[in-house]
This record gives structure tokens, C-alpha cells and sequence, in this order.
């Protein structure tokens, strides 16, 4: 069983070009989330564009109440390097600083809507509460449930996350974002940031070039 999730994970890293005969020195914004963000909003989101959860448009000078959100929340990071708060996991684990500032992972969004979904998993709400005006967006206790047109966006983020840093998804989570990631195929929009995203970080989300290596992943 072992070998077979070796072989597995070993395919999968050949897929995704992750598996180089050598390792370049990464640039030093990848190991300060500020700067992260500057590339974020000055190179892949240059005359703006559209909220993850609301679809809120925005222009260059997004304004006060928009702001970062990372898909796989960094509470779940922290808790898998098992490196302490955040501000103590940017100051000991290099590691933590390289996957929070990883911008396949990092998505415009609402101040308020990035506050209510916190660290929650992602899953199915019954009704259609609108506790946000016309946003779709819904959340309890446990859970977020974004808009159908931005889930396999988001379950893309996810397997690319999972598979490059190996954070660990959950069968149940994982399920849902495979079934996501099919009912919401990669569109232009997406792909557009891909290929920006590439140009800065020197690689790119194959789950986004080649959605059926999903198939592959077992949570």
C-alpha cells in the first residue's frame, strides 16, 4: 500500500513539473507576505478585477474594503507544521513563509466576507440565506459555501496546495472539491491568471492546465 502511494505521489510531482534536476535559489519576496501581496495586486490583478467570493468588481485602487484570502487557510498551515501562531510561524519556518506566500493561493475578497469564513472548510449549506446582501455566500459554525461559478477555482487552489506542500485534505473535503473542480472546469479568467501568476512565480497550477490530474489524488 505504501508503494502504491509512493509510486502515486511520485507520478502526480512528474505531472506538475515539481521534480528538477536542481533547485534555483528562490527570490526573497517569496519569503515576505507583504511583498507577496504588492505582486499580487500590481502584477496579477494590474487594472483590477473581481472578488473571489462576491463578485464585486474592483479597479487598480481596489479601495479599503478588499482584501487577500488564502483558499487553504494559513490556520490549517500552522497547525500542520505544528510551528506555532502565525507570527511565530513567519519567524522560525521558513516553510510556512514560502507556502503563505504561494499566490496560487491568495484571492481578492470582501474584508468582511474573508473575516466570516475565517478558517472554516468548504461544503454544502442547506437553503440560500443571503446574510450579505446579493453576495452568495453562505456560512454556519463549521462551513462556507462559495457561489457555484468560483468552486472549482477554488478546489483547484486546493489540490495544488495539498499536492505541493503536502497539507493534508480531509476525505470528505476532498470529495466535494473533486466534485467542484468538474461541475466548474477552468475558464478563461482563470487560466488568465495562471499564466500571470507563472510569470511572476516562475510556476504554474497544472491542476488549472490539466483539471483530470485531479483524478489521481486520494485524501
Amino acid at each position: 500500500m505504501h508503494r502504491r502511494c509512493a509510486r502515486a505521489a511520485l507520478s502526480i510531482a512528474i505531472s506538475l513539473g515539481w521534480i528538477t534536476a536542481g533547485a534555483a535559489q528562490e527570490p526573497e519576496w517569496l519569503r515576505h507576505y507583504k511583498h507577496a501581496l504588492h505582486l499580487l495586486w500590481s502584477q496579477v490583478y494590474p487594472r483590477g478585477g473581481e472578488t473571489l467570493y462576491c463578485g464585486v468588481p474592483f479597479g487598480p485602487e481596489k479601495g479599503s474594503g478588499i482584501n487577500a484570502e488564502h483558499v487553504l487557510p494559513m490556520a490549517w498551515v500552522t497547525r500542520a507544521l505544528g510551528c506555532g501562531t502565525r507570527s511565530r510561524c513567519r519567524e522560525t519556518s521558513p516553510r510556512f513563509n514560502r507556502i503563505e506566500t504561494d499566490l496560487h493561493n491568495i484571492f481578492p475578497t470582501l474584508s468582511r466576507i474573508n473575516k466570516a469564513r475565517g478558517a472554516h472548510r468548504y461544503g454544502m449549506l442547506s437553503g440560500e440565506r443571503r446574510d450579505y446582501g446579493n453576495c452568495d455566500f453562505e456560512v454556519d459554525a463549521h462551513q462556507a459555501e462559495p457561489r457555484p461559478r468560483v468552486r472549482g477555482d477554488i478546489a483547484r487552489a486546493m489540490f495544488y496546495m495539498s499536492s505541493r506542500y503536502g497539507i493534508r485534505i480531509h476525505a470528505r473535503q476532498g470529495a466535494l472539491l473533486k466534485r467542484w473542480s468538474a461541475e466548474d472546469p477552468p475558464d478563461a479568467g482563470e487560466r488568465r491568471r495562471n499564466r500571470r501568476i507563472a510569470r511572476v512565480q516562475g510556476n504554474r497550477n497544472a491542476y488549472i492546465d490539466d483539471p483530470s490530474l485531479a483524478d489521481r489524488l486520494r485524501f
